[in-house]
């Protein structure tokens, strides 16, 4: 069976990132799970992530992640970078289900298993099955709202779990300050 799960949404507005997922895990065409937490901080508390696909592959990548985090303090690009490589390169990594997005106060970063590296335009980044959902509505408040970073992600993951499947309304949202 499939494992599928979660939306994870990321905002830069107004000084702030925010970072924030909904808490749903399905396996085949049950919901198994409606409270999992998808967001940690990593880096005391300097780095936020989220990730999206099989649980047991992103727990794999988060800790390799903060392994990448120790070697190159400071340096998120960077981490996120010599993950990616290794990501793509090892023969079991390689078969790794699952997305992450990383923030920090200067960087939002999409990694994949493809070796992608990829830092939005915008600020604004989804993953996971109801990630372009979320994305469309975060973008549409960011201009037509005065909502903060937080409060666009906690909507825009609401307007998200109204029509993905996947998404549920149990939100968890973490933030900092930011650089941009």
């Amino acid at each position: 069976m499939k494992t599928r799960s979660t939306t994870i949404l990321t905002v830069r507005h107004q000084g702030v990132v925010a970072m924030g997922g909904d808490g749903q895990v399905t396996v085949g065409n049950s919901i198994v799970k409606a409270d999992s937490n998808k967001i940690r901080r990593l880096a005391d508390g300097k780095v936020i992530t989220g990730f999206a696909g099989s649980a047991a592959d992103a727990f794999a990548l988060l800790e390799r992640f903060e392994a990448k985090l120790k070697d190159y303090p400071g340096n998120v690009p960077r981490a996120a970078t010599e993950l990616a490589k290794e990501w793509r390169t090892d023969r079991v990594l390689r078969r790794l289900e699952a997305m992450m997005a990383v923030v920090d106060a200067q960087h939002t970063l999409l990694l994949t298993g493809s070796g992608d590296v990829i830092q939005p335009t915008d600020g604004v980044l989804g993953i996971g099955s109801g990630g372009n959902y979320a994305v469309a509505a975060a973008r549409a408040l960011l201009v037509h709202s005065g909502l903060s970073a937080t409060q666009i992600v906690r909507t825009a993951l609401l307007i998200a779990a109204e029509i993905d499947i996947y998404t549920n309304q149990n939100i968890v949202v973490e933030e900092m300050a930011c650089k941009s």
